[in-house]
């Protein structure tokens, strides 16, 4: 695994490496109004022809000649084109047959009952139509078609691993733009310079990967919110840190903007939203500034998370080399300097360690995840952080010296199956 420094929503400017974003293709699509209509008419239309066809097969007349049946049936019946086209009275004799009118009456009977046929199919196809749109709509909230999204991101930075992981969890379509770290050129067009940013509906800009996840919750859950609406209750607040750099943090990130109702359904058990809440702000404040000490622990390690980011990021082939070497052998002074702005032991491996079987503690042997038998906000979190690992040296430790394997599998298969969207 790898990390870069580059900006995006933390005030810790790491790129990591992460775990394969995609792009989910499982759109809802809605049944125009008219469906209802075309499928009540399709109904009675086929009611209508089962009559008229079986009306006709039972019919007296159907056995008789000289019906207008008969005669509108019988050149089809006759074998003979020659003998049926012959002479006027050799037609004649051929059309008021008995035996050819009967046949012809069967004939337009039986097309009449095909035709309701068709009308029946056409009628049980448009109500599974208007029924899978009515599911489709539960499924994204609510909202008929649910929103447009499309995530602006580095495919191997862990805040945008986060909002992934809560778009695939819950079963969201989204698109993905892959930013160059270097020019960022995917999005000049946004005064915000960081990554995440997610679009929603080509014309709402949400920034920072916790408020991200926040609204997104808000809006699946409350019927009554447009995202503008919701957004608000997210107010920005610039300040300077402590190395004299201003920073863009946010009011309220993690709370998902609920009435009583809605959050006593969300949060059953007394504290669960205030449990979610901690986990989700530890992820973001400690259990992220460990992912770089220990993907750079080593030169090895450091160019091996490098090759990753070269090959799963956005790079031009001079960009891609200079990252790769210089940026490998700087990261790995850069994370010298980070094990000791944070404090970390000489072994780093045992900070990810103790980190993870904290974490494992906190949701307890009772539990499948920390929101119960489904994951929550914080599950999702610190799953999207973690997955920025696989497939480097750190990961297949922690997974070998901790007690998180069975946790991170059963996300593995929650995020995989679209777990969230039920």
């Amino acid at each position: 695994m790898s990390y870069l420094f580059f900006q995006h929503d933390h005030s810790l400017s790491i790129m990591t490496f992460m775990e394969s974003g995609h792009l989910n293709t499982s759109p809802t699509s809605a049944v125009h109004p008219g469906t209802l209509c075309k499928s009540n008419m399709a109904a009675a239309c086929t009611r209508a022809l089962c009559k008229v066809g079986g009306g006709i097969l039972e019919s007296p007349a159907a056995r008789r000649f000289g019906t207008v049946s008969s005669f509108l049936v019988g050149n089809v019946c006759s074998r003979g084109s020659g003998r049926a086209y012959g002479t006027g009275g050799d037609r004649s004799h051929r059309l008021s047959s008995p035996r050819t009118g009967a046949a012809g009456g069967r004939v337009l009977g039986c097309a009449v009952l095909l035709g309701g046929g068709l009308g029946l199919y056409h009628a049980v196809k448009f109500r599974l139509q208007r029924h899978l749109a009515e599911e489709e709509t539960k499924v994204s909230g609510g909202r008929a078609g649910g929103p447009s999204l499309t995530l602006y991101q580095y495919k191997t930075c862990p805040f945008c691993s986060k909002v992934r992981a809560f778009l695939d969890y819950h079963g969201l379509p989204y698109e993905v733009v892959e930013v160059n770290p270097v020019m960022r050129k995917e999005i000049k067009w946004s005064v915000y310079r960081k990554v995440p940013i997610l679009m929603v509906d080509t014309d709402v800009q949400l920034n920072d990967s916790s408020v991200i996840i926040s609204s997104l919750k808000t809006y699946l859950i409350s019927k009554d919110k447009s995202m503008s609406d919701i957004l608000r209750c997210y107010p920005e607040m610039k300040s300077v840190n402590d190395r004299g750099k201003e920073v863009t943090e946010y009011s309220n990130k993690y709370w998902v903007m609920l009435d009583q109702g809605e959050a006593a359904a969300l949060y059953p058990e007394k504290g669960m939203q205030k449990e979610e809440m901690k986990w989700r702000q530890w992820a973001d404040d400690w259990l992220v500034h460990l992912i770089s000490p220990n993907v750079y622990r080593t030169s090895g390690e450091a160019l091996a998370s490098f090759d990753y980011i070269v090959r799963e990021g956005k790079f031009g082939s001079y960009e891609g080399f200079f990252a790769k070497y210089v940026g490998a052998a700087a990261m790995f002074l850069i994370a010298k300097r980070l094990k000791s702005r944070h404090n970390l032991q000489d072994d780093v491996r045992q900070d990810l360690y103790k980190a993870v079987n904290e974490w494992v503690a906190a949701v307890g042997k009772k539990r499948k995840f920390m929101g119960g038998d489904h994951p929550n906000l914080a599950d999702l979190a610190v799953f999207g952080v973690l997955r920025v690992m696989e497939g480097l040296q750190a990961f297949d430790d922690m997974m070998e010296n901790t007690k998180v394997k069975p946790w991170y599998r059963r996300m593995e298969r929650a995020s995989l199956n679209h777990e969230g969207r039920a």
